[in-house]
């Protein structure tokens, strides 16, 4: 299955959902961040439900401060 992952395709064994993709790219702590399929935004809760399929564009939003 490939992914268009922040614009790099990305290839992956198996279908798989947003935490799982998450999981395998960020597998650091992952506050802060937002996460869009297909340009819409996907909450929080629904990331462990929310099966990518493929050629599925998944945009990882990190938050930073500063002014």
């Amino acid at each position: 299955m490939e992914i268009k992952l922040n614009n790099q395709i990305k290839t992956f064994p198996e279908q798989c959902n947003v935490q799982q993709l998450l999981d395998e790219v960020i597998p650091e702590k992952q506050k802060g961040i937002a996460i869009a399929v297909n340009s819409f935004v996907i909450p929080k809760i629904n990331w462990s439900y929310h099966l990518l399929k493929n050629n599925d564009e998944v945009l990882i939003i990190k938050a930073t401060q500063g002014g």
